[in-house]
């Protein structure tokens, strides 16, 4: 009976999540994964024979991260200001996450039509008072308008001021509200 594989796939995806989160995408590759578990890269290909798989393993364990990050205490009001602190405090994985080209030939309503994003837009709906139109709108003014902030965190070495974000997100929740209300 051949000896158990001591090193798994589960764990050469974690090392590999590790890595990308504290260097970056561009650090990811068989050498760096193994030499963060301490193995040769031969256990590495034999779970990954095709290294974009990994790849897509490494983005599927950082877009859970993120889901559990942004949904930490369910407060639909505190999502957007989570979605901004990621930027500043998680920057290697956001840049994984939305700036990798991983929305290829997608549109912007492609991504707000996203079966996984109905309960937030069911939340928005009821949070605005309003319907799925209007709350898809303003779905996507405040999607635009914290991808934007966030992105300036993740990819600039700018400080992050918690209750200076939290005023602006009000303020443009507030004008895009009064904006569906008035369409």
């Amino acid at each position: 009976m051949p000896p158990k594989a001591k090193i798994t796939e589960a764990m050469v995806v974690e090392a590999a999540f590790r890595l990308v989160r504290e260097h970056g995408v561009e650090r990811l590759n068989a050498r760096t994964v193994a030499q963060a578990l301490g193995c040769s890269t031969q256990p590495i290909m034999s779970h990954f024979p095709r290294f974009e798989a990994l790849r897509q393993a490494v983005y599927r364990r950082a877009d859970d991260y993120h889901t559990v990050y942004l949904m930490a205490d369910g407060d639909l009001r505190n999502i957007g200001l989570r979605y901004i602190r990621f930027g500043a405090e998680e920057k290697q994985l956001f840049c994984l996450l939305f700036q990798t080209n991983g929305f290829a030939g997608k549109s912007l309503t492609d991504l707000i039509d996203d079966p996984h994003l109905s309960p937030l837009l069911t939340a928005v709906a009821a949070a605005a008072g309003c319907g799925e139109e209007e709350a898809r709108a303003l779905f996507r003014t405040l999607l635009l308008f914290v991808h934007g902030y966030a992105s300036m965190l993740a990819n600039n070495a700018m400080a992050y001021d918690e209750a200076e974000a939290a005023g602006d997100l009000t303020r443009v929740w507030r004008g895009a509200a009064q904006r569906e209300e008035k369409a």
